[in-house]
Parts: structure tokens; C-alpha cells; sequence
């Protein structure tokens, strides 16, 4: 088998959903599909039961019995049913028996697997809550969890004290623990189930996917996909079964401390104070080549944010790859809660994302479901239609459109005002809205060089640089530019070595970044103008207060590097007509400067050529 590498790491009508189904052995899903009238789509439930039962029955696909209704309808589940929340057993019992009720009534119901599940599958437990392992409590085996005590004092260097050590093991494993990891086995009930589920599903000419389709994604098939990485995935744990089995690996083991747990025994063995079991040394090998599978990997189909978290000029190219290869033109994708807690479009409609936080006790938001019917494309939630994505200036949860946040930093009393070494630091405050700004001066009245960057970053749907607008303060003309809040600078995020895991991979960050200031002439970029959303890792770019001399070539600090347009670039910088930019800028920036932007445009096509 291919193996296939990433970049980093990584009430009485219940009892209807009670009744056991027997899985163990069934082929793998199907994963594309054609000819759908209707399709129902949900993500991201986290143990959210009651949530998804409403949401379900409002789409009209299970009355209130929990029977399937939807007739040939097609219902798509994209990942994270589990973890976090108490009702994961419950939603993952409901999905299963519908999955086959529907195939009774031509209908359809397909589960693509969420990192979760995959977590869940591999010994990373981190997120599943005590209620999650309560819901196995009664079939877990008093001797089994006794056995696994001893051990626990075994491995303890002041096994003395057992009402303490008692307790401490009780809070790291608590009641249904092994009964759990027991069904999450490869031969367990539920185990053996995911294991069958694809990777991606695809519907006539959309893709579900839980993360995303990544750059990695376009050299591969939906085949391969389905076959390669879930193949890697259905190896993987087999492969940890068999280890622990053999008692060189234990079932409290995470996922991450596999390869150290397996160098420990290896060395054991050297030392002569262990043995290799039939097969285990081959086994550990393995299991230790597996981890670098693009199944883990946060670019793979199960991790990949960047169809979210990269602004569309920057997505654009690789997304399309990856669409071309599925044979699909838009994907719905799950994994990342959008900030409206609404179903959100991007991409003129090519990623639609559906996780709205269906879990309110974390996550405050609200089921929902897509649907796909007739050529049309609603929401049930009681809104309607997906809202656009909304720009991200490094305020979240700002409850403010462009316009009104332009208006805002234009408009808002100042509160506070500090003085900087080149200019001012502003809280500016409207009603109970406080947020904070920086205050540049202009170089002279028809040159504001901040206001124009970002103007020409809204013309180029870069979405990299904070909101700026022209605004007078003390007699003086410039630039009052947006500060993101909490962020971090490159500095920071250097000296951490931090940002592996950005929604939007850094180094397509950086390059964006490379070709703005090579169009924009920014002689004077600094890693503190370099600001990141310390949990997304989302780059504000601020300033610039150096940038837009009439002159050719690139700034001092880009000469030597490679600058590589994509497709999207080219399309975007070639709209920067003169008329275009005159109507957008030729109050910020003057004719001499923006026929010198002109010129380095052409410049950097010429280039590509």
C-alpha cells in the first residue's frame, strides 16, 4: 500500500436507537454518489444528542419515533460525533441504525470520518468527557478495571498510599474507561464500524469533507483517498491492537506517546530486561511509519483548515486543484465553527461550512443542517440561507460589517491616547464598543500610505491587512489602522516557534505577504508589523508606513527572493486597472504613485511569463 505523508501533527422512543447492529466484517461504504434529489447535511455534533435529533427531524429525514422518513433522500454526517459532549454514544447509535433503515427506503445516510473519530480510533483521548465513558460504565468489567489499577500501582513510585493512588487513577481513567477503548477497537462494536466509513463523500458535484481539501489533496483521487489513507487509518489500529495484545503497548496510552512507549521497550530489549513477542518488532516499526501518514497530518482531508482559515486569493489555486481531482466544483466541510455560529459561504460559494457549534454548552452555538435540493441551497435553523463569510480583521466575535467598522474607527470618541515613537496609540470608544487603533500621520495630505494598502488588499480579496481610513486628529491628516486584539508579533511567534498548526499553512501566509509588498514597494517591513491571531495564526499585516515610492524594481529586503504568482494573483492584480485604482486610491495615493504600482504589476507578470 502507498503510504501517504503530511506535514505536521496533528423516554420510550429512544429504544428504537437502542437496538444493537451488528457491523464487524461489512465492506467498506460506498463514497460517490449521483442522481441525489435532496441532500441533508450536518457536522460537528460532539456528543450534542437531543441537538442533532431535533435538527434531523426539522430536515425531515427521522420522525418523532427516530424512524428514518426521508425517503431516498441522502443524509451526510461530516465527522465529530464524538468527544466533548454526553450524548456521542446516543448520536453514534442513532446514525448507524439510520444508516441501514434508510438503505431499506433508497435513501442514504453516509458518516465521513472527523478527526475525532479518528482520535477516538488511535488512543487520543483528550477530549472525551467523563459522561462519554459513564455511558460505558455498566459494561466495563470489575476485574478488568482492577487488573488495570494494579498495573497502575505497578508503574508508581509510592504505590504505599492506595486510597490516593486509587483516586488518582480513578481521575485519569474514570468508570467505563476500558469498556470504551474496548468498543473503539478495531473488533469493537463501534470501532469496527467507523473503520468501514470513508474519508470523503461525493454527491453529484460536491464533496463532504471534514477539514478540507488541501494543496496534498489535489495529487490524490477520491479512490485513493478512501482507499490509501483510510486504508493507513485501518492499519494503524489494527497495528495498535495487536501491540497492546501483546502487552508492549498499553491501552492508557496516547496517540503521541506511542513512539516514545515503543523506543522505551526497544531499549528494554537491548538491555536484555524484555523480549520482542512474535511479530511485535515488525509491528512497532510499522506503527511508528504510520504516524506520518497524511491521515494525520494536519494538510490531510481530516485536519486541513486552510479552505477556511486562507483568504480566497490565497486558496484559490490549490482549491481548485484539489476540486479537479474529486471531479466536484465546491465542497462542505465541518471541523472549524464559524465565528456567525451560522452556516457561512466562501469562495463564491465553492466551501460551504456547516459547523455552527452544534454543542451551545461549549461552543455557544446552534444546530443546523444544509440542504442541497432542486439546484437550490438552504439552511435549517430557522434563519434560511448561508450568510457570507465574514472578513476576520483579528476581532472574532466584532458585530460590525467593513462598512461599519470603517465607520467606527472614522467616527469613535477617542477614550485613550498614547503617545508612540511614530504616532499615536488610540482606544476608541462608541457605546459599549471599545476597541484599539494606531494613529500614523500622513506623509503629506494626498499620500496615506496605510489606507491605501488596504484598500488594494479589499481589491485583491487578500484579507491581510487591518482596516485603515483616513481620519483628522489634533489638525494633523493620517492613518487610523484597526490593532488587533491579543495578537502576537513575529517575534514572538519566532522566539515560540509557533504558528505549525495556522489555519492557513504560514508559508503561503508569508508568500502572499511577499508579493503584496513587492506590488506595494513596502521598503519597511518589521516583524512587529507581522501580528497573528495567536489561536488561528491568521497574519494581520499593519502599516505600511514606507511603501508606495514611485520606483522600480522590489524593495531591498525581496530582491533576492522567489516570487511565484498563482493563477488567482494574476487575475486579481491584472483588474487593478488605472481607472480602478484612481477610483479607489487616488485620494490616498497620488497619480505618480499609483502609475509606479502599475509599472511593478506589470513587472511581476512579466516575471511569471
Amino acid at each position: 500500500m502507498k503510504r501517504l505523508r503530511g506535514i505536521g501533527w496533528r423516554c420510550g422512543f429512544w429504544l428504537l436507537a437502542l437496538v444493537p447492529v451488528q457491523f464487524a466484517g461489512a465492506a467498506p461504504a460506498p463514497w460517490r454518489f449521483a442522481g441525489a434529489e435532496r441532500v441533508v447535511a450536518v457536522a460537528d455534533i460532539h456528543g450534542a444528542y437531543e441537538e442533532l435529533v431535533e435538527i434531523l427531524q426539522a430536515s425531515r429525514v427521522i420522525d418523532t419515533a427516530l424512524a428514518w422518513t426521508g425517503g431516498p433522500a441522502h443524509l451526510v454526517v461530516i465527522g465529530d460525533v464524538l468527544d466533548r459532549g454526553a450524548g456521542s454514544r446516543q448520536a453514534l447509535d442513532l446514525i448507524m441504525r439510520l444508516q441501514q433503515e434508510s438503505a431499506e427506503q433508497g435513501g442514504h445516510v453516509h458518516f465521513a470520518l472527523g478527526n475525532h473519530e479518528l482520535m477516538n480510533l488511535t488512543g487520543d483521548l483528550r477530549y472525551v468527557s467523563e459522561q462519554e465513558y459513564a455511558a460505558f460504565a455498566s459494561e466495563e468489567l470489575a476485574s478488568a478495571r482492577q487488573a488495570a489499577f494494579e498495573r497502575f500501582l505497578g508503574q508508581s513510585t509510592d504505590p504505599a498510599d492506595r486510597p490516593a493512588m486509587r483516586a488518582e487513577f480513578d481521575r485519569q481513567f474514570p468508570p467505563g474507561y476500558f469498556a470504551h477503548r474496548a468498543a473503539f477497537k478495531p473488533s469493537g462494536h463501534y470501532g469496527a464500524w467507523l473503520l468501514d466509513q470513508p474519508l470523503v463523500v461525493v454527491i453529484d458535484d460536491t464533496a463532504f469533507v471534514h477539514g478540507g481539501l488541501s494543496e496534498a489533496v489535489a495529487t490524490l483521487s477520491g479512490e485513493t483517498i478512501n482507499t490509501d489513507l483510510a486504508g493507513d487509518l485501518r492499519e494503524y489500529a489494527a497495528v495498535l491492537d495487536r501491540l497492546v495484545r501483546a502487552g508492549v503497548l498499553s491501552d492508557t496510552m496516547n496517540f503521541y506517546d506511542h513512539p516514545t512507549a515503543l523506543d522505551r521497550y526497544a531499549q528494554q530489549v537491548t538491555a536484555g530486561a524484555a523480549t520482542w513477542p512474535e511479530g511485535a518488532a515488525a509491528d512497532a516499526e510499522r506503527l511508528e511509519d504510520l504516524q506520518a501518514s497524511l491521515v494525520f497530518g494536519l494538510d490531510g482531508p481530516l485536519w486541513y483548515r486552510g479552505n477556511v482559515g486562507c483568504s480566497a486569493l490565497i486558496e484559490a489555486d490549490s482549491f481548485e486543484a484539489a476540486a479537479a481531482a474529486l471531479g466536484v466544483r465546491r465542497v462542505v466541510v465541518g471541523h472549524t465553527p464559524t465565528v456567525s455560529r451560522l452556516v457561512e459561504m466562501r469562495m463564491d460559494g465553492a466551501v460551504i461550512r456547516i459547523d455552527t457549534g452544534m454543542l451551545s454548552s461549549y461552543y455557544g452555538g446552534r444546530a443546523a443542517a444544509l440542504v442541497l435540493e432542486d439546484d437550490a441551497v438552504s439552511v435549517i435553523y430557522g434563519v434560511g440561507e448561508p450568510a457570507a463569510s465574514p472578513r476576520d480583521d483579528g476581532h472574532h466575535e466584532l458585530p460590525l460589517t467593513i462598512t461599519e467598522l470603517e465607520t467606527f474607527l472614522r467616527d469613535a470618541e477617542i477614550a485613550a491616547d498614547v503617545e508612540l515613537d511614530d504616532g499615536r496609540r488610540l482606544t476608541l470608544r462608541q457605546g459599549d464598543l471599545e476597541l484599539e487603533a494606531v494613529f500614523h500621520p500622513a506623509r503629506d495630505r494626498d499620500v496615506v500610505p496605510q489606507v491605501a494598502a488596504y484598500r488594494i488588499d479589499r481589491l485583491l480579496g487578500l484579507d491581510m491587512v487591518a482596516a485603515a481610513v483616513v481620519r483628522e486628529i489634533d489638525g494633523r491628516i493620517g492613518a487610523v489602522q484597526l490593532l488587533p486584539r491579543d495578537a502576537i508579533d513575529e517575534h514572538v511567534r519566532a522566539e515560540q516557534r509557533a504558528g505549525g498548526a495556522a489555519w492557513c499553512p504560514l508559508p503561503r501566509q508569508i508568500e502572499a505577504m511577499y508579493v503584496f509588498d513587492a506590488l506595494i514597494f513596502n521598503t519597511g517591513r518589521s516583524r512587529n508589523q507581522m501580528l497573528y491571531d495567536p489561536q488561528s495564526f491568521r497574519l494581520t499585516l499593519m502599516g505600511p508606513q514606507m511603501a508606495f515610492r514611485a520606483a522600480r524594481g522590489r524593495p531591498a529586503y525581496l530582491r533576492d527572493v522567489e516570487i511565484e504568482l498563482t493563477s488567482a494573483w494574476i487575475a486579481r492584480i491584472e483588474a487593478l486597472t488605472e481607472p480602478r485604482l484612481q477610483e479607489a486610491i487616488g485620494d490616498v495615493l497620488s497619480s505618480r504613485g499609483i502609475r509606479a504600482l502599475l509599472q511593478r504589476r506589470d513587472a511581476l507578470i512579466a516575471a511569471r511569463d
